[in-house]
């Protein structure tokens, strides 16, 4: 495989030149090394492309997992404990877990308890590898990476996407590059307030 187009909001990209130029080589390799004809597996059932052969998603997160596993690449989780009370919850953000959970249980309520987790966390930056439903990558930039960075567990989060002319050769419901780029775009330079790097990979 290989990056086709490389979008830096917030300065994400420029960080990981300036400060993490390493594990910027290092996923260029990894990217490099999917195989990405190997992944070209799937049988299509759906309608107008049936019997088709299509690359897997379930093959290329495989091959990614594979590969940045053997990388040192892993997974990590941030913790914390919501409930309904606003004013509490603005109260509690910034707390750790434990904190958080004895101030709402001192204020009278149910502390529930949740997390964020990424599969591929190293010297904080995280990365995301997206091939699953296009409503994942929502979560990803606008909930995971953004939890990770305010809980000061990242720098930077790194989104990986197949290009259009991938996707169209993937499942349908696959997200893609390009409507994720407008997405990011139409929001404002400063939405979401995390450092990100979205990458748009092709065969």
């Amino acid at each position: 495989m290989k990056i086709i187009e490389t979008y830096s909001h917030l300065n994400g990209l420029e960080f990981l030149m300036v400060h993490k130029p390493h594990l910027w080589k290092e996923l260029n390799k990894v990217v490099k090394a999917v195989d990405a004809k190997a992944c070209k597996t799937k049988v299509s059932k759906e309608k107008g492309m049936k019997g088709k052969l299509l690359y897997s998603p379930i093959d290329m997160n495989a091959n990614f997992k594979k590969l940045l596993t053997k990388a040192n690449w892993k997974e990590s989780r941030v913790s914390y404990w919501v409930t309904k009370d606003e004013k509490l919850i603005r109260k509690t953000l910034s707390m750790d877990p434990k904190e958080q959970k004895k101030e709402i249980e001192e204020a009278g309520q149910t502390p529930i308890y949740s997390y964020n987790q990424t599969d591929f966390v190293k010297e904080r930056i995280a990365i995301e590898v997206q091939f699953g439903k296009y409503s994942f990558v929502t979560y990803d930039l606008f909930v995971k990476h953004l939890a990770f960075y305010i809980g000061d567990q990242i720098d930077v989060g790194i989104e990986i996407l197949p290009m259009k002319d991938l996707q169209i050769q993937m499942s349908s419901g696959v997200p893609y590059y390009e409507g994720e780029f407008y997405n990011v775009i139409r929001q404002g330079r400063g939405v979401p307030a995390v450092p990100l790097v979205i990458l748009g990979i092709m065969p």
